[in-house]
């Protein structure tokens, strides 16, 4: 194999100008501080990690572990008056569920870094739109091992993180249609980097881990690794993907492309690709109005 995904999971960001770096910088070690300050484990900073060599093929679907992280998640449950319940799984108050209404669902999938400020925009943008919101921290497990730094633009520290990762995502959806305020027949799948390349690659194990369709934010569909490359999704999941044409973590090229030809074209599959403008340089693609308005009517489009 060509170099290694630690070294090319993440662009060179000495390709973009100077002006672009500076604020790129800004921008990560704000992320870093919030996750750390904020979400204590379930983010870069704050977390404990678990030595590569501690970790085993029997932790990635261990039910404490799964379960660890479905207690964990952050719960987002639209109300009528317009106020979003917000809580966990494990501390969500039965009581203030009484008359909600079974609500579609998407199935959050934070990126390598675990959860920071934009996780929570991207949880209430969601639920501002009509749509419950359940985001499993992969980082609530008690053996995790650092995915990336955020600092240096390199991943791919852990080459069987993308299994955990699919293990919690679906173990999410399972339980999450069990909850009597989700429609179990509009659950959607939607991630962030290395969150959507877990969204993009998830195999439901199955027939309770199918959902509705799914959206794939910041990642090129392309990797060096081949359980990282690619679309898995079925037929029945049409799937949007949204990426900036010179996103800093992929100019290099193991990841440099696009998911476009990848994609299904004949069930409703899109792939929107920023080419000019700001966007073309941007990973975070939710945290700009342009990006937010397909996505909302992609979900809407695909409900049943």
């Amino acid at each position: 194999m060509p170099m290694d995904y630690t070294q090319n999971y993440m662009a060179n960001i000495k390709l973009l100008s100077c002006v672009v770096i500076v604020s790129c910088m800004f921008t990560l070690i704000a992320c870093a501080q919030g996750s750390s300050s904020t979400y204590g484990h379930l983010g870069n900073t704050g977390k404990k990690f678990t030595a590569v060599t501690k970790m085993s093929s029997k932790d990635w679907d261990n039910p404490q572990e799964l379960e660890r992280v479905w207690q964990a998640s952050f719960v987002r449950v639209p109300t009528e008056d317009g106020e979003p319940i917000k809580s966990t799984i494990a501390t969500l108050d039965p009581a203030s569920l009484v008359g909600v209404k079974k609500l579609p669902t998407v199935i959050y999938l934070h990126g390598c870094s675990g959860f920071w400020p934009g996780t929570i925009r991207r949880l209430d943008f969601l639920a501002e739109n009509g749509f419950a919101v359940i985001a499993p921290p992969s980082f609530a497990r008690e053996k995790y091992t650092q995915s990336c730094d955020i600092y240096r633009h390199t991943g791919g520290f852990y080459r069987d993180t993308i299994k955990i990762r699919q293990n919690d995502a679906g173990n999410t959806i399972e339980k999450a249609k069990q909850l009597p305020w989700v429609d179990e027949n509009n659950v959607f799948l939607l991630g962030l980097s290395e969150g959507g390349i877990t969204t993009a690659t998830f195999s439901a194990k199955n027939d309770k881990q199918f959902v509705n369709a799914r959206v794939v934010e910041g990642w090129t569909c392309n990797a060096s690794w081949k359980e990282y490359h690619g679309v898995n999704a079925p037929k029945s999941e049409p799937v949007l993907t949204l990426l900036g044409s010179k996103d800093p973590w992929f100019q290099n090229p193991y990841t440099d492309g696009e998911c476009t030809g990848l994609l299904d074209k004949n069930n409703g599959s899109k792939s929107i690709v920023y080419r000019k403008g700001n966007l073309s340089y941007t990973h975070e693609l939710l945290d700009h109005e342009e990006a937010k308005k397909p996505v909302i009517e992609f979900l809407q489009k695909h409900l049943r």
